[in-house]
């Protein structure tokens, strides 16, 4: 399959679909200043030393919970201060998610890409504000969407004028506390736009631990090297210092003193990957 041919541009410093490895990585949630910076700068020092380009990812709004009583975030006011923070002191550009069309200017401001959630992609209105933001966009494919049909979410923001767009993976589900991977959806998607191979939530088991989400992540590593080989421009990977303290989604996330190795052995998949997949 022909591979599209655009990148899409974060910053001065970073494209995705160029010849480097590019890593969305953070905690879950901006549970604190104090575990953002932690995990940010860590990952900071990892990337540089494996030249990997690194975007720092954390949700201020975990508004697609399984329960009501799980934990959510401190609110956009709070979350944002946070990812501003560490958008300026870490000097690296910061990702998160919005979830109505109303919070995206506000958000804008702060951060240098948005996120539609997996559950959003074909919100029109979301995804017509993201675009006319004017910021990168990454669009999360829905479980219950075929990736043949994400083309029409990436052309929602096109049509704003807006180029800047990729795709995230994360698996399919049917209903039955699990995700499934199909690789095919890696080449498929990569016609319409650079595509991001998201490795922790493709372990998660969505209500799996019964008012919550519970995970797999001893896959991660297999599911990583088999989306590397396959071809894609970038990974999107959660940690935290500590998952089993971790207020939201530790159950797939890889402990913060795993990622060095985790990241090493990733990049030398990819880089043979390349070699056959372009």
């Amino acid at each position: 399959m022909e591979r599209y041919s655009n990148t899409v541009k974060l910053n001065q410093n970073i494209t995705i679909g160029s010849d480097r490895l590019v890593l969305i990585a953070g905690p879950c949630a901006a549970e604190s200043f104090e575990i953002c910076y932690e995990t940010g700068s860590r990952l900071k020092d990892i990337c540089d030393a494996l030249e990997i380009d690194y975007v720092f990812k954390a949700s201020y709004d975990k508004a697609n919970r399984t329960s009501s009583s799980s934990y959510r975030g401190g609110g956009m006011e709070v979350g944002l201060e946070i990812l501003n923070e560490i958008r300026e002191k870490l000097n690296l550009p910061v990702i998160t998610d919005v979830h109505e069309s109303h919070q995206v200017a506000k958000v804008a401001e702060v951060v240098d890409v948005l996120q539609i959630p997996a559950f959003l992609c074909r919100q029109t209105d979301l995804l017509l504000a993201a675009g006319e933001s004017g910021k990168a966009v990454n669009i999360k494919r829905g479980q219950f969407m075929a990736p043949e049909d994400m083309q029409y979410a990436v052309k929602k923001i096109q049509n704003t004028g807006n180029s800047n767009v990729c795709l995230t993976e994360r698996g399919a589900t049917f209903g039955y506390h699990n995700l499934v991977v199909d690789m095919r959806a890696l080449p498929v998607m990569r016609q319409f736009s650079p595509v991001i191979f998201d490795v922790t939530h493709s372990v998660q088991q969505p209500g799996g631990a019964g008012g919550s989400s519970s995970g797999q992540r001893e896959f991660a590593p297999f599911l990583a090297r088999a989306a590397a080989a396959a071809g894609v421009d970038g990974f999107f990977i959660e940690t935290h210092p500590d998952p089993s303290k971790a207020l939201s989604d530790g159950p797939n996330m890889i402990p913060l003193n795993q990622m060095e190795g985790f990241l090493k052995m990733l990049k030398e998949t990819w880089e043979m990957g390349k070699r056959y997949a372009g």
